[in-house]
């Protein structure tokens, strides 16, 4: 069985690149493909998802599923309940990875894991997005604000309960920004369903 010295090179460019890289970056990288197998099957190298390996003396991933969803669906933004859920504004444990994309992108097709793709349209897509670093890759997920406009205009299929319970922690968490929540609320015109919630709350 081949041990860590005989794969310097190769696991020293996945290194450079985070410790994860696609099969197809590893080979344009220099790392011959069946090398990249043998590291595998030697347990230098996990798979993490078809097609990405990470090397297997890094820490254990701590969202595996969002970091898949971010390898495999560059385009995806993270949304709704799974947004709700990673900024920590919701009781519901998310069974899926919600994922936002742009009308006419292709829904892709995950082993795993389970996703549900909502279509989201001009503004309502593009803003709102942040970049956060999970495990070493940049994750594509709405920030609080638009998360919980967009959770008003998807309230009959996530359930308006949630979204209602999502902005109440959110008002307590003292995080909220009222000014960006009502510009997200116009961009996806639920400013007149969320304003007596918000009056409420005031």
């Amino acid at each position: 069985m081949a041990g860590k010295d005989t794969y310097g090179k190769e696991i020293s460019v996945f290194r450079k690149h985070g410790g994860i890289m696609s099969t197809g970056q590893a080979i344009s990288s220099g790392i011959h493909p069946r090398k990249l197998y043998a590291m595998r099957d030697n347990g230098i190298l996990e798979k993490i998802s078809r097609g990405w390996y990470r090397l297997a003396d890094m820490p254990p991933l701590s969202d595996p599923d969002l970091v898949t969803v971010a390898l495999k669906i560059p385009k995806g933004v993270v949304c709704l309940i799974s947004a709700l859920s990673f900024h920590e504004i919701t009781t519901q444990v998310p069974h899926e990875v919600n994922i936002a994309l742009a009308k006419g992108i292709k829904k892709p097709r995950l082993e795993h894991p389970p996703i549900r793709v909502y279509r989201f349209l001009g503004d309502a897509y593009t803003e709102g997005v942040e970049s956060h670093l999970i495990d070493g890759v940049p994750v594509h997920i709405y920030c609080v604000e638009k998360t919980l406009a967009d959770c008003f205009k998807f309230r009959n299929k996530i359930g308006q309960d949630v979204a209602i319970e999502a902005l109440r922690l959110s008002w307590q968490s003292k995080n909220l920004d009222l000014n960006e929540l009502l510009r997200y609320a116009k961009i996806c015109r639920v400013d007149n369903v969320m304003r007596p919630y918000l009056e409420a709350l005031l």
